[in-house]
């Protein structure tokens, strides 16, 4: 499992429409924090399931899909970082959002991910 904290001005959601070099560079962020965050953890999957559980600091309704390109990004870093081989079908199956329990403080959102390896 491996659980991060995403600040507010990093956050990508599918429904913002940025330039593609402030998308850019956010990608790169997330990906190396997914990056990151990958090297602490001892396990690999070959092949998973992925539930990612969303925290928000409050209780409004949300849609937890949309953090779709946040997510992505940081699992092209856990496939930097060797967690998994790829994250094509072949390997990861998911990621299914869950929303998490409320979490205040001033961080945007929490996201944890839960790997379930597949034989």
């Amino acid at each position: 499992m491996i659980t991060m904290a995403i600040p507010r001005h990093l956050l990508l959601n599918s429904n913002q429409r940025l330039h593609w070099a402030a998308k850019a560079d956010k990608t790169k962020a997330l990906r190396w924090r997914g990056k990151a965050a990958a090297l602490s953890v001892a396990e690999r999957y070959d092949r998973a399931h992925l539930t990612v559980h969303v925290h928000w600091p409050d209780n409004r309704r949300r849609d937890e899909q949309n953090l779709a390109p946040t997510t992505k990004a940081i699992i092209d870093g856990f496939v930097d970082a060797c967690l998994q081989p790829d994250d094509n079908g072949d390997h990861l199956i998911g990621p299914d959002y869950r929303r998490g329990m409320k979490i205040p403080g001033d961080h945007a959102v929490i996201l944890t991910f839960k790997f379930e390896a597949i034989a």
